[in-house]
């Protein structure tokens, strides 16, 4: 079915929506650490995936046949993976937190890392209209996160977009990490090693800063676990399913649908209630505008794919 890479990405999208709702009712409900939350969130996504292994034989051994460089490249990307949900998770549930919309907004301009460096390393031409989204972007970043700095502008504040820019960075060193290793590992075999490595990352991160793993509230356990089966298996999971069947550039421009979902549930959700600033909404919007343009197909390429 030609289709089922498309679909795979639209349920991905709708369910990372819910991923910043669940952080910062974790955070502001039950008062859950930001590490506490990153570790648990990829503790429960690795657990959930762990029986895959086991039940078939196919994915034990393709463990035991993946070529050692191949598992330093996952290694690799498992820290880089840790490193994002610690830079954005404490961009919403920190002293220096800021809104959910200009969080998930910085987070999604990946696409202006992306493109560059895919067009590097994988040879995926950028047109003049995709050099032109990347320099678009970045004005809008420097709208969003400097009109927080220079203006009082409610939740939004210059440490967290900062952080959130970093989870962005990492998010695209995971997704070019994500498509250079998908092509030759399954998907099941990828997840169990990169959340195995970066559950373990983060478990280290708790203990040297005291981040509490046990005696949290049951509700926040139950909320992070909910956000490891719709925002991890449902949401990333498929995602990284995706990459082996679609460019780059395409599954970056897909995740636009992130940052508008969560938003207007952070707008519609009685106990979060977050309007977005002048600076969100207009910086947001040109970096949205940015991000379709550094991902868009020139004609003739899409064309020759009818």
């Amino acid at each position: 079915m030609k289709n089922k890479p498309y679909i795979a990405l639209f349920i991905s999208i709708v369910s990372v929506s819910f991923a910043a709702i669940f952080i910062v009712t974790a955070y502001t409900e039950y008062g859950a650490n930001y590490l506490s939350i990153a570790f648990f969130r990829l503790l429960f996504t690795f657990i959930l995936i762990t029986p895959m292994v086991f039940i078939y034989k196919k994915y034990r051994k393709e463990l035991l046949e993946i070529p050692k460089k191949t598992y330093f490249i996952m290694i690799g990307i498992g820290i880089i993976l840790a490193l994002h949900f610690t830079f954005w998770i404490a961009s919403l549930a920190s002293n220096n937190f800021t809104s959910v919309a200009s969080s998930v907004i910085l987070v999604t301009a990946h696409p202006v890392l992306v493109a560059p460096v895919a067009h590097y390393f994988f040879k995926e031409k950028l047109s003049i209209v995709n050099i032109a989204g990347i320099c678009v972007s970045l004005i809008g970043v420097v709208i969003l996160v400097f009109g927080s700095k220079l203006v009082f502008s409610g939740l939004d504040s210059f440490e967290g977009n900062i952080l959130a820019i970093l989870g962005g960075v990492c998010a695209g060193l995971y997704i070019l990490g994500g498509r250079k290793i998908r092509k030759s590992v399954s998907v099941v075999s990828y997840a169990f090693v990169v959340y195995g490595v970066a559950t373990f990352v983060l478990f280290f991160f708790c203990l040297f800063s005291s981040a509490q793993i046990v005696g949290l509230d049951i509700r926040a356990y139950g909320i992070i676990f909910l956000m490891a089966i719709i925002a991890g298996i449902f949401g990333h999971t498929l995602y990284n399913w995706s990459l082996k069947h679609v460019r780059a550039s395409l599954a970056s421009v897909v995740l636009l649908g992130e940052p508008l979902g969560s938003t207007l549930l952070a707008y519609v959700i009685p106990w979060i209630q977050q309007v977005p600033s002048y600076y969100t909404a207009v910086g947001g919007g040109i970096i949205l505008a940015g991000i379709y343009l550094t991902s868009r197909k020139s004609k003739k390429e899409f064309y020759s794919k009818l």
